[in-house]
C-alpha cells in the first residue's frame, strides 16, 4: 500500500532548500559520474573530476545549435557507445517548433521523468495546504501527440507525451488526487477535436466530482471554452439522451466514453438553464463546476495575453501558474500559489539539475526604461546561490539527460530566497523578435504594445482572440507587420487608431528614432479572418504537435514559410500608422 504525504513533502523541500548549494555540487557531482564516460564529457578533458570549479573551466557555456550534431547522431542512431549521457537515452523530446517553424529534438531519459513528478508533487503540497480539494477528479486539457520513431529505434514526441506515457505518471495523478476525469483513450486520441469534446463531456458527466481545471498552457483552456461556446447544445443532448455525439468517430474514443455515458435529463436540464443564464460566459466555469477550487496551468510569458479571456470564464476562481521549466527539463515549483499569476514566483529544486545564472545587467542610462528591448551585458555565470534579489538573469541548465551548461534563453529576476535557494519570476524570452535597424524588440515588448492598443478595442467591447507579428523586408524601408485576429468586426477608425497606437507603444529607443528618420516604415495592422489562428493550431498539430504543448508563435519568420502563408492568405483588413507623420 503506497503512503502518500503532503506534509512529507513540504518536510523535503525545506530540508532540500537549506542548504541549497550543498544540495547543488552533490547533483553536479552525480550527473558527472552517471555521464563521465560519454563522448561530450571525455573530449572536454574533465578527466573525471566532479568539481563545479573545474567544470565549469573545461565546459562551454552552450546553445541547442552547438549540441544539435551530438543529438543528431542519437536520433539516427550511427554509434552504441555513450555520447551525451551514460545512461541510455529512453526517448526523443520534440519542442513545440513554434518559434522556427520545426521542433528542436531533445534527449529523454528516466531522470526527467523523475524530477517531473517531484515538480508535480511539490508545487501540489503547497497549493493544497492554500487550497484544499477533496476527494474527486480534474477536468484536464490534456493531449498527447503524435509518435514516431527514428532511424536509431527511439520514439520521438512531445516532453508532455513523454510524461503522459510514464508508468509513473498515472501513480502520482492519483497521489495528488489529480486523476483525469477523461479515460485514457481520450488523451491518447488520434484526433484533437475529438478529443477536445469528449473532454467537455466527460468533465459535464462528472461536473459534482471536478475540484480543479487545468491544463498544460493557458492557451489551451482558453481554446477548450471557446469551442464549449460552440457546441455546449450537443453536449446537453448526448448527455440528456445518452448518446454519444456522432461527431466522434475514432472507435477507441467512442467505446470509452460510451461507457460513462446514460441517459441523464436532469443533469442536462440543469447544463442548459445554467449556460442560457450566463453573461457572455462570464464565470462558466464556477457555475458549471461548483466545487472547483481553481484553475491551474502555466500562466507566465507568452501565456500573459489569454489571462484576462481566462478571467473572465473562470469568474471569482483564482488562477494559479504552474511551474517553471521547458522541454530540456524543469528548474523550479511555484510554492506561493495565492500570488496572482503576473507576479507568480517559482523556488528551483536544486537536485533536480546543476543551474547557473548569467547574470544581465542593463546599459548606463537604461536602467529605468520601460521596455525590455535592450542589449544586456553579460558577466560570468554564478551559482544557484549566489544569484541576488532584483537583479535580472539568464538560466544556464546541467541536466541528467545530457544538456551541459545549456542557454535557456529565458530572463528570470530574483524575487526573493526560499531559505537558501532563489524565487524566479520569469520576465521574457531574450531572443529579439522584431529588428530591422538598431530597433531592439522582444516577445515581452509585443505583447505591452498589443496590449495598450487593445484598449481601445474595450470600449466597443471587442476583444482580440490572438496576435503575431512578421518584420515585412520587402518594402523599403523595412516596417513591422502585427497580425491580429479579432472577436467581431471593429470599424476603421478604430482600428486605425489601434494601429498608430501600436507604432507608438514600440518605445525601444532604436526604434523610435529609427520611424522618426523613416530607417523603418509605419507599421502595418493586418486584421485577419475569424478562425485564422485555428487553422494555424492545425498545422502544427498536423506536424505532431500536441495542443497542451502549443503556443502561438509571436514572430513569424522567412524560416517559418508555411504559417507566414496561412497569415497572408486570411487577411481580410490592412492599416498603415500614421503616427510619425509618414
Amino acid at each position: 500500500m503506497r503512503v502518500f504525504s503532503l506534509e512529507s513533502v513540504i518536510e523535503e523541500f525545506e530540508t532540500l532548500t537549506k542548504d541549497a548549494g550543498h544540495v547543488q555540487r552533490e547533483t553536479l557531482r552525480k550527473i558527472l559520474e552517471q555521464n563521465g564516460d560519454a563522448e561530450y564529457l571525455q573530449n572536454l578533458g574533465l578527466g573525471g573530476r566532479t568539481d563545479p570549479e573545474s567544470f565549469k573551466a573545461c565546459v562551454p557555456l552552450v546553445t541547442h545549435e552547438d549540441l544539435e550534431p551530438y543529438i543528431r547522431r542519437i536520433v539516427e542512431g550511427e554509434v552504441t557507445s555513450p555520447i551525451l549521457t551514460g545512461k541510455p537515452i529512453t526517448s526523443i523530446s520534440l519542442s513545440s517548433g513554434t518559434t522556427q517553424g520545426k521542433p528542436k529534438f531533445l534527449p529523454f531519459n528516466e531522470e526527467l521523468v523523475q524530477s517531473t513528478m517531484q515538480i508535480y508533487r511539490t508545487s501540489f503540497a503547497f497549493r493544497n495546504r492554500e487550497y484544499p480539494i477533496g476527494n474527486g477528479k480534474a477536468l484536464q486539457f490534456i493531449y498527447s501527440s503524435k509518435q514516431f520513431k527514428t532511424n536509431g529505434g527511439l520514439t520521438a514526441t512531445t516532453a508532455t507525451t513523454n510524461v503522459y506515457r510514464s508508468e509513473q505518471f498515472k501513480c502520482t495523478m492519483e497521489d495528488i488526487q489529480s486523476q483525469c476525469c477523461s479515460p485514457d483513450e481520450v488523451i491518447f486520441s488520434p484526433d484533437f477535436h475529438q478529443s477536445l469534446y469528449c473532454h467537455l463531456l466527460c468533465g459535464l458527466i462528472y461536473s459534482a466530482e471536478v475540484q480543479f481545471i487545468s491544463s498544460t498552457f493557458a492557451h489551451s483552456i482558453v481554446h477548450a471554452f471557446r469551442m464549449f461556446e460552440l457546441v455546449w447544445e450537443d453536449l446537453c443532448s448526448d448527455i440528456r439522451h445518452g448518446v454519444l455525439s456522432s461527431r466522434i468517430t475514432v472507435p477507441s474514443i467512442r467505446a470509452a466514453v460510451c461507457k460513462l455515458l446514460s441517459p441523464n435529463p436532469t443533469l442536462a436540464d440543469s447544463i442548459y438553464k445554467k449556460c442560457v443564464g450566463l453573461s457572455s460566459w462570464y464565470g462558466v466555469i464556477p457555475e458549471l463546476w461548483p466545487n472547483a477550487k481553481y484553475v491551474y496551468g502555466i500562466m507566465t510569458g507568452s501565456m500573459e495575453p489569454y489571462l484576462k479571456k481566462l478571467r473572465h470564464y473562470a469568474g471569482s476562481l483564482p488562477l494559479m501558474s504552474a511551474d517553471y521549466g521547458s522541454s530540456e527539463g524543469w528548474i523550479a515549483a511555484n510554492v506561493n500559489p495565492g500570488l496572482p499569476p503576473e507576479f507568480a514566483t517559482f523556488a528551483v529544486l536544486p537536485n533536480i539539475g546543476y543551474f547557473e545564472f548569467i547574470p544581465l545587467e542593463r546599459p548606463e542610462g537604461q536602467e529605468l526604461e520601460n521596455s525590455n528591448s535592450v542589449h544586456y551585458i553579460e558577466s560570468e555565470p554564478v551559482g544557484l546561490t549566489e544569484v541576488e534579489v532584483g537583479k535580472e538573469y539568464e538560466t544556464v541548465l546541467t541536466t541528467f539527460a545530457g544538456l551541459y551548461r545549456y542557454r535557456l534563453g529565458d530572463v528570470v529576476k530574483v524575487a526573493g530566497f526560499h531559505n537558501s535557494t532563489p524565487e524566479l519570476q520569469f520576465i521574457c524570452r531574450r531572443s529579439l523578435l522584431l529588428s530591422i535597424n538598431i530597433d531592439k524588440n522582444t516577445e515581452r515588448d509585443l505583447q505591452l504594445a498589443v496590449e495598450e492598443a487593445s484598449k481601445l478595442l474595450a470600449a466597443e467591447k471587442l476583444e482580440i482572440v490572438d496576435f503575431t507579428s512578421h518584420v515585412d523586408l520587402s518594402t523599403d524601408p523595412g516596417h513591422y507587420v502585427i497580425f491580429w485576429e479579432l472577436s467581431s468586426d471593429a470599424s476603421e477608425e478604430v482600428l486605425s487608431s489601434c494601429c498608430n497606437c501600436l507604432d507608438l507603444a514600440f518605445v525601444d529607443a532604436g526604434y523610435a528614432s529609427s520611424r522618426k528618420v523613416r530607417a523603418i516604415g509605419p507599421l502595418e495592422l493586418r486584421v485577419l479572418r475569424k478562425g485564422t489562428f485555428q487553422k494555424i493550431l492545425d498545422h502544427y498539430l498536423g506536424l505532431g504537435a500536441a495542443v497542451s504543448q502549443f503556443k502561438t508563435p509571436r514572430f513569424v519568420g522567412p524560416s517559418n514559410s508555411n504559417v507566414l502563408q496561412i497569415l497572408c492568405r486570411n487577411v481580410s483588413e490592412s492599416y498603415f500608422s500614421t503616427a510619425y507623420g509618414c
